[in-house]
C-alpha cells in the first residue's frame, strides 16, 4: 500500500487531471443521484470509494477528501491526524518522527503539489475533521455540494 500511496504523489498531475475529469462527470449526475437518493446511495458508493481511494492513497474514509489540496497525499495518514501542515517533528530525512520508515504526509504533501497545475491549493486552510463523516462519500459529498453552489447562484 505504501508504495502505491507513494506512486500516487509522484503522479499527482496526471490524476489532478483524471480527478477532474471524474469529479464533472460526478456532478453532472446529480439528477440521478437526487433522484435514487443520496442517503440511499451513500452506503455503496462509499464502498467504492474506499476500495478504489484506499488502494491509490491509503485512504482513511474521513469524508471530507483533500487530495486535490494536498497533491495526492492523503493528510489522514498522518498519526497525529494534522490537516493543515507538518507538525515539528519531522525528521532532516523528511520521514516522520512517530513511524520513521515512513516519508512525512506533509512532506509528500508538498512535493505532489508542486507537480500540479494547480499547486496553490495546499495552501488553503482545511476544516478541522467532522468524525460524523466517518466512512460517508466524500464524492456524493461533493456532487451535492457543487450543485447546491451552482443552484444558489442560479437564483441570485
Amino acid at each position: 500500500m505504501y508504495s502505491i500511496r507513494q506512486w500516487s504523489v509522484r503522479h499527482s498531475r496526471w490524476l489532478e487531471k483524471f480527478y477532474n475529469g471524474f469529479e464533472k462527470i460526478v456532478v453532472s449526475l446529480h439528477p440521478v443521484w437526487k433522484r435514487i437518493g443520496y442517503d440511499r446511495l451513500d452506503k455503496p458508493v462509499a464502498g467504492a470509494e474506499k476500495l478504489i481511494k484506499g488502494l491509490m492513497f491509503d485512504c482513511q474514509m474521513c469524508g471530507q477528501c483533500a487530495l486535490s489540496s494536498t497533491g495526492m497525499s492523503c493528510p489522514m495518514n498522518c498519526p497525529k491526524q494534522l490537516r493543515n501542515g507538518p507538525c515539528g517533528g519531522v525528521r532532516s530525512n523528511g520521514n516522520c518522527e512517530v513511524k520513521p520508515d515512513m516519508k512525512c504526509v506533509w512532506v509528500a504533501a508538498w512535493e505532489g503539489s508542486q507537480n500540479m497545475e494547480r499547486g496553490d491549493p495546499i495552501h488553503v486552510v482545511q476544516f478541522a475533521v467532522d468524525h460524523r463523516l466517518q466512512g460517508k462519500s466524500s464524492w456524493l459529498r461533493v456532487a451535492q455540494q457543487k450543485n447546491a453552489s451552482t443552484q444558489t447562484s442560479d437564483q441570485s
